[in-house]
């Protein structure tokens, strides 16, 4: 065997160890699949919460939030919960609404200890 055909074949191997290590780290054990559709969920939920939540506060109080998210709760898969404290001039002091990911949308929205929205 000459010595073009000895780099030829080892160039050939790299390749191949190449892509046996690259196919190898693609595959996804159970917990990591886990792990993935837990952030996802979460994600969305917080999405849904951020979007949903500040138009039904604005329409109850007529006060648009201004201010940054107060408390977040969350047990990372069924639920996700954000807490607003009103400003001096808004029309509410303290609005609580929850993302429950069984109903798709909003579960609970709590307005000054008024509860506005109660889905089961």
């Amino acid at each position: 065997m000459g010595n073009a055909q000895k780099l030829m074949l080892a160039v050939v191997g790299v390749f191949v160890v190449g892509f046996i290590m690259v196919g190898s780290n693609k595959e996804q054990s159970k917990e990591k699949k886990e792990a993935a559709a837990m952030i996802r969920a979460i994600a969305g939920m917080q999405a849904m919460a951020h979007q949903k939540c500040p138009m039904l506060i604005k329409q109850h109080t007529g006060s648009a939030i201004r201010s940054l998210v107060s408390d977040t709760k969350t047990n990372k898969s069924t639920y996700y919960t954000v807490e607003w404290l009103g400003e001096k001039d808004d029309n509410f002091k303290k609005a609580t609404c929850t993302i429950t990911s069984t109903l798709g949308g909003v579960s609970k929205l709590v307005i000054d200890g008024k509860v506005i929205i109660d889905k089961e």
